[in-house]
């Protein structure tokens, strides 16, 4: 049995194997708590294992470079993750603005994913957000890509971090990020604000009038009444968020690669 298997092609499954790895702990989805440690452990290793099978890998030698690899590996498994979780934060924060406006920024929830504090509306939206990637096939996709990413990044060549592409990309994706989330809150933050200008009307007519106290319940009833109309005007903005986070993540491993 020892003998049916070629050591000489052991490294190079080590380093197949801490990509996909990498690439799960920061992936939406797979990376979140309510995921086992141990289906995260397994679906990565059998990943790797059937990848092993199906891409060219050379015979590595163990030695210094050898270490820089496993190192680069890492870099680009959490890279290509993290720049996907950078896109999907859009949505928290376009509902952190919308509950600024309604009043619900004082009633933050732990978001079971996470772990971490989140605005009650970004929580709404993170969740459609994910049954909207589920239903289209997204989470297939991102293991493509991880699949894929080997065509752009071949796993005995290392990445030149001295191309200021890799930085310009990054920032214009945290450009994007605020610019969707801007656009997912605009139609909500834009009408509680007229709200605020008319309760501002009302209590310099009307000065009798509590307008700390009708205010509140009255920004919330506006604000779900405007998320009613507007439903589907996020889900198209969720589906132009997942084209922009397949793009960003081909666009970073060619950057990785070279091109």
């Amino acid at each position: 049995m020892l003998e049916s298997i070629n050591l000489n092609a052991v490294p190079g499954f080590l380093l197949i194997l801490v990509r996909v790895t990498s690439f799960f702990v920061t992936m939406p989805i797979f990376s979140y708590r309510n995921v086992p440690t141990q289906f995260k452990i397994g679906i990565g290793f059998f990943l790797a294992w059937i990848m092993f099978y199906t891409l060219t890998i050379p015979e590595i030698p163990i030695d210094s470079t050898y270490i820089l690899l496993i190192l680069k590996e890492a870099v680009v498994g959490l890279a290509i993750g993290l720049i996907a979780f950078i896109i999907l934060s859009a949505i928290q924060i376009a509902g952190g603005f919308i509950d600024f406006q309604m009043g619900f920024a004082i009633a933050n929830v732990v978001d079971p994913q996470t772990g971490a504090q989140t605005p009650l509306m970004g929580q709404y939206f993170y969740t459609i957000a994910l049954l909207f990637l589920l239903t289209v096939d997204g989470h297939h996709l991102l293991i493509n890509g991880i699949f894929y990413s080997y065509e752009a990044i071949p796993i005995d060549q290392m990445i030149d971090f001295t191309n200021e592409n890799i930085a310009y990309l990054v920032i214009q994706t945290f450009n994007d990020m605020f610019i969707i989330a801007f656009q997912m809150a605009i139609p909500v933050v834009g009408c509680l604000f007229l709200v605020d200008v008319a309760l501002g009307i009302i209590a310099r007519t009307v000065p009798q009038l509590n307008v700390f106290v009708v205010g509140l319940p009255l920004k919330i009833f506006v604000g779900l009444f405007i998320l009613t109309i507007f439903i589907s005007f996020y889900i198209m903005l969720i589906k132009n968020l997942f084209e922009l986070l397949l793009e960003t993540t081909q666009a970073l491993m060619r950057l990785f690669g070279g091109a």
